[in-house]
């Protein structure tokens, strides 16, 4: 599908505005039972006010795009911009329901920063980091696993049940979907844990029953000790756990740039080598290392491609996967 095609679609203002206050023509989809959500209000106002034509060309351009991800695993790292803003959560959202409607099989992997920074500065803890890993004490990893599994997951999940489809929430801990060992570096980091060994075995028939697994980065060792877990890194493994047939990472950049001063200098497309490249000429640097070395990673045990993308985009998921223009990076192997 052509971005111009994608964005008539995805962004138009009969699309994202309030309809005017003009009764609009009676169509077909007029008396189709909507629930109340900003998903289903959004397709909608889509299938009402969107030309007929419009609507079969953009649908007949991402057939081929539809069947070649239709059955396949995608894992979904959600985190960042995306998950600050409450208009770009409900865009994450609806884009996750379309796919697993579609017949993508998605598993959503999330953290949690802003949300434990909020419960950690309410209860009076101050937040320290090395790294970007942020220092866990008990007393935060108490807090860490509250606000990530019982609060931001359960959260997410309520949400994307609203917009139509069927999530089921679990940790790392749950199923022994992760086991955890402590950091190398855990007398100064706490319990910043970093996974062992990855068990599908609970999520599989999840996934193929068309459940949406979400899925909050904190697992516990062979003692039940938790630690937390850094998202980018627990999405990558289980991507390579399941076989999937992509990575996606939501952050708060364009994706990978040539010049890291320069935000027109997106690189598109890059396999495995170009990014050794650059990371030794210094053009990757600071936080995308762990995300590009967590992809990269994922790419060596299996998973087709990775991309790392702005979730900053109304629609992001829509753009990277049922458009050729994309949504940021996608590396190769």
């Amino acid at each position: 599908m052509s971005t111009a095609a994608a964005k008539t679609f995805l962004f138009s203002p009969s699309i994202h505005k309030s309809p005017s206050p003009k009764t609009p023509k009676p169509s077909r989809f007029s008396s189709l039972p909507i629930q109340s959500s900003s998903s289903q209000q959004t397709l909608a106002q889509t299938l009402t006010t969107t030309p007929a034509k419009t609507r079969v060309k953009i649908l007949s351009e991402a057939l081929p795009f539809i069947q070649s991800f239709r059955g396949k695993t995608v894992v979904v790292k959600y985190g960042g911009a995306a998950m600050k803003s409450e208009a770009l959560q409900a865009s994450v959202i609806a884009d996750l329901v379309l796919l697993s409607c579609i017949g993508l099989r998605i598993v959503f992997v999330h953290g949690g920063g802003p949300e434990i920074n909020h419960w950690l500065n309410r209860l009076g803890i101050q937040s320290s980091f090395l790294n970007g890993l942020r220092v866990t004490d008990a007393s935060t990893m108490e807090i860490v696993s509250m606000v990530l599994v019982g609060k931001v997951n359960k959260h997410l999940v309520g949400l994307i049940n609203k917009a139509g489809a069927t999530a089921v929430g679990l940790c790392g801990t749950d199923g022994r979907i992760f086991t955890a060992v402590p950091s190398p570096h855990a007398d100064q980091l706490g319990f910043v844990g970093e996974i062992a060994s990855v068990d599908t075995s609970v999520l599989e028939p999840l996934v193929k029953g068309g459940y949406i697994p979400v899925i909050a980065s904190v697992a516990a060792d062979g003692t039940g000790q938790s630690y937390n877990i850094n998202a980018d890194t627990a999405a990558g493994e289980l991507a390579a756990a399941l076989g999937a047939e992509k990575l996606l990472l939501l952050t708060d950049v364009a994706g990978i740039l040539e010049d890291k001063d320069d935000p027109g200098s997106l690189v598109k497309e890059i396999d495995v080598g170009g990014v050794r490249r650059m990371m030794d000429d210094g053009k990757i640097a600071g936080g995308m290392i762990p995300k590009v070395s967590c992809c990269v990673k994922a790419l060596g045990k299996g998973v087709k491609t990775a991309s790392i993308i702005d979730g900053r985009l109304d629609h992001s998921l829509l753009l990277e996967i049922l458009t050729d223009e994309g949504a940021g990076t996608m590396i190769t192997g």
